[in-house]
């Protein structure tokens, strides 16, 4: 991995960790500038219930788009609990 897109991974774990929500099960990705943010998130636990998942992960494009470097930013995400794997 390029040691821009390592920085900027680490740019975009910054910003989504200052968002009420639990990224915990969300795949973070940077190739040559644009970031892949990939899995599930959902409300973190305790933290203002009424918060709107899918107006925070548009906050963070918006965000995300405005970094130096940054091309383009894809979301594919699901909204909620974390699905189980299949067995």
């Amino acid at each position: 991995m390029p040691v821009e897109d390592a920085e900027m991974t680490r740019m975009v774990r910054r910003e989504i960790s200052r968002r009420y929500i639990d990224s915990s099960n969300l795949d973070v990705r940077v190739m040559h500038g644009v970031v892949y943010l990939r899995g599930w998130v959902d409300k973190l636990r305790g933290h203002h219930q009424d918060v709107d998942l899918k107006e925070e992960l548009e906050v963070i494009h918006r965000i995300l788009m405005q970094r130096p470097g940054v091309r383009d930013v894809v979301i594919e995400t699901e909204c909620g609990k974390a699905k189980p794997s299949p067995a």
